[in-house]
């Protein structure tokens, strides 16, 4: 009876290499549900009701006590009435792009937002890095929009 060696599967350079390049996607989040939500610490917009920008036409702190899970973020609400309005129809009440900064997704980049960083455009929720961002953005919603729209959610899957 002849002793055979087991055969083990040889790495080549070029096994090597593929596999360093999929790392990277391996370590991205699936968007099984869409893209991603901008949430520092899991939750949406700091903690601001997205609601509040509709009724109050301002940002307007939410609470732990109304909150609701949505896309894996956490987002919290002012009132339950706030909470039941944008369970019945988040798209309309969360910020578009996931809640990152709209004026970086029009130039095809991703980067944080703030509360404070807000605009309205054809009855969605936009939001910036920066009150410096906004008010570019506020000079020509309609070109920003159609800009980060053309990059959304592409760079996430580049």
């Amino acid at each position: 009876m002849l002793h055979q060696k087991p055969i083990t599967p040889m790495i080549t350079r070029r096994h090597l290499l593929c596999a360093l390049c999929a790392a990277p996607l391996a370590a991205t989040p699936a968007f099984a549900g869409g893209p991603a939500i901008f949430a520092q610490g899991g939750i949406a917009i700091g903690g601001v009701d997205p609601v509040g920008y509709f009724t109050d036409a301002r940002p307007v702190a939410g609470s732990a006590q109304f909150r609701l899970k949505w896309r894996s973020a956490i987002w919290h609400f002012a009132s339950h009435d706030h909470r039941d309005m944008f369970e019945r129809n988040p798209h309309r009440f969360a910020p578009r792009y996931g809640g990152f900064c709209a004026m970086s997704m029009s130039q095809g980049g991703v980067s944080n937002s703030i509360p404070e960083a807000w605009g309205m455009h054809e009855g969605r929720l936009y939001l910036t890095h920066s009150l410096t961002a906004i008010d570019q953005w506020r000079r020509d919603p309609a070109a920003y929009v159609a800009q980060a729209d053309g990059h959304w959610p592409t760079v996430f899957c580049e």
